[in-house]
């Protein structure tokens, strides 16, 4: 399929360590793909769901031990460990190599090796590049299939150039113990060893999108970034395209694919999605910022998506999809999970199902300690075409993506964050990304309101030192010539209840609405001191059961609450000591004396 010596030369080497029975390149043809679906079934790696009400859908099982990333065993590995910063694990390379080299070896004897070539971004575009992910997973293939585009044209795109990622994958025993997600990102190199859980084995999605991608982002001057694409399309037909950035929990994917309510629909408003989950962003020739989706899929959280929480998530996977740990409803050999028939009147839990380990399930199944057990795993997860997607954007496969309006970041806060407010400047925006928390849920954890600091939602995906990736933030904002104006939302305040007091979902149009209207000089806000905050009549609540008082309280900043989250700052920034740059330190230090004026 190739002539590219570096890509020969590592699929063979790839070879030699795992001693694979066979070897198999990915073509991207379906009838390629249909005889690994086949083979699959004949395993139980896949189940066949139905075919005339999921088409070309299948249910997939991971390891009981083996349902969800692993941070705790994922490293950097690079030369300095100072370079990894003091978030991530960093390992030697060296010692990395030889370790986990020896957990690869032979593990393949008696599989086949799969060579996927596969593209991040349409196949061409400038913005987009180029991975080769070996595997022995048929489920890493066919998803594979679904989340990136893979097959020979890649490869053509390729040609001798060496600027690819080499992806190795294997399944080896699925010995948790033993259990690895490498990231070499000096070497452009990613291991993954004893996982079949997707975020731990497609390699094209966290680990080559956000944990590489931002490393060469830092070198070849992009952005490589955990932000929803998003485009608002006003009643004269105009579309502005906004990215945003949330920790998890805090409904990325319900505003990517947001549906207006009726009160904006009927004026003439549309939300496209052009991605749920990550962005690259270059500078563009006119000075402005564009952003591609590099995927072509989602690998959504299936527990909670309804037709009342997120129908344009749950109608992307009504065909060739692939569900991951849910449930098997075996009376019409369709899937199910908690939370799928919310506000559906007259549907009814299923009485019985086989359980996402593959055991039979009641509403009455409990376990050894009599505790109820759950039919879908709460990490369970669907992977869907983004084509599938009702409101997917027109310019999803724009070579050179879309130019950026805005850019929100957001957190989960119960008093400190208003709904909405704006940074005074680029800097400043950098600052709110930088400092970006959510706070525990009492279902998460024991200890509710614990401040978990997630700057720009990169916590657990940035490639490199943390306050390295700051200053590339800082650098990128000299090269714009038209900077995007950038704000902080919070859905979540509550009232003296623990109530949420915004409706969120489909209305959060009001604050997107408002947002623009900003970036387009249409309203005026407020000056605060942590930066401009709207004019509660500037923020539309026809229709809901909110009046203007309580808008202002939702817009209010008060000074004690952010006086203590200044020092929860100066705790968070003190890790990063000197490399932290200084322009954040003054940031910080304008938002003290402005609170204590």
């Amino acid at each position: 399929m190739t002539n590219n010596k570096q890509v020969l030369e590592f699929v063979n080497k790839s070879a030699e360590l795992c001693q694979p029975d066979k070897i198999v390149w990915i073509t991207g043809e379906e009838a390629q793909l249909e005889e690994l679906r086949k083979e699959a079934l004949s395993t139980g790696e896949l189940i066949k769901l139905n075919e005339e009400k999921l088409p070309g859908c299948y249910l997939h099982r991971s390891d009981v031990n083996d349902v969800a990333r692993v941070e705790g065993r994922t490293f950097i590995c690079c030369k300095n460990k100072e370079d990894a910063g003091p978030i991530n694990n960093w390992m030697d390379p060296q010692e990395a190599y030889s370790k986990v080299g020896e957990i690869f070896k032979g593990s393949m004897k008696g599989r086949t090796m799969y060579v996927i070539p596969y593209s991040m971004g349409a196949v061409g575009s400038t913005f987009s590049k180029v991975g080769i992910e070996v595997t022995d997973s048929i489920y890493v293939v066919v998803s594979m299939k679904i989340m990136t585009r893979i097959g020979k044209e890649v490869l053509d795109v390729l040609g001798d150039s060496n600027d690819f990622v080499r992806g190795l994958h294997s399944k080896a025993n699925l010995d948790a113990e033993k259990r690895y997600i490498l990231h070499f990102p000096e070497d452009n190199t990613i291991w993954s060893v004893n996982s079949g859980y997707g975020g731990n084995v497609l390699l094209g999605k966290k680990c080559f999108a956000l944990r590489i991608a931002s490393f060469q982002g830092k070198n070849e001057g992009w952005m490589a970034e955990h932000m929803l694409i998003l485009g608002v399309q006003k009643p004269n037909g105009e579309i502005n395209y906004v990215s945003a950035a949330f920790p998890s929990a805090c409904g990325k994917t319900n505003l990517a694919m947001l549906i207006p309510p009726a009160l904006y629909r009927e004026k003439g408003y549309k939300v496209w999605c052009v991605g749920d989950d990550i962005a690259w962003i270059r500078v563009g020739k006119d000075g402005r910022l564009w952003a591609i989706n590099p995927e072509n899929g989602f690998f959504g959280v299936a527990p909670g998506t309804n037709m009342h929480s997120n129908p344009n998530a749950l109608l992307s996977t009504k065909k060739n999809a692939i569900f991951t740990n849910v449930a098997l409803d075996e009376t019409d050999n369709t899937v199910w999970w908690e939370g799928m028939e919310k506000d559906v009147p007259g549907k009814v839990k299923p009485q019985n199902l086989i359980d996402w380990k593959g055991n039979p399930w009641t509403p009455d199944t409990v376990d050894a300690e009599g505790k109820p057990v759950k039919a879908a795993h709460p990490n369970s997860r669907f992977t869907a075409p983004a084509i599938n997607c009702p409101c997917i954007s027109s310019e999803f496969e724009a070579p050179e993506g879309v130019p950026l309006t805005a850019i929100v970041f957001g957190g989960r806060r119960a008093k400190t964050a208003p709904l909405v407010y704006e940074a005074r400047d680029w800097n400043s925006g950098v600052f709110v990304g930088s400092i970006m928390a959510s706070e525990t849920t009492a279902a998460a954890t024991g200890a509710v309101g614990v401040v978990r600091r997630d700057p720009m939602a990169m916590r657990p995906f940035v490639g490199y030192n943390m306050a390295d990736y700051f200053a590339h933030w800082i650098e990128m904002g000299k090269k714009i010539g038209k900077q995007p104006k950038i704000f902080n939302v919070n859905w979540f305040r509550t009232d003296d209840e623990g109530n949420f007091i915004w409706p969120g979902f489909g209305d959060n149009i009001r604050v997107l609405d408002w947002i623009l209207k900003r970036c387009n000089g249409e309203v005026d806000a407020r000056e605060v001191a942590i930066g401009y905050v709207p004019y509660a009549k500037d923020i539309n609540v026809e229709g809901l059961d909110i009046d203007e008082k309580v808008v202002e309280d939702l817009l209010s900043v008060d000074k004690e609450t952010w006086l203590e989250e200044v020092k929860g700052i100066k705790e968070f920034y003190a890790q990063f000591g000197d490399r932290l740059p200084k322009e954040l330190e003054v940031k910080l230090a304008e938002l003290e004396a402005n609170l204590n004026k």
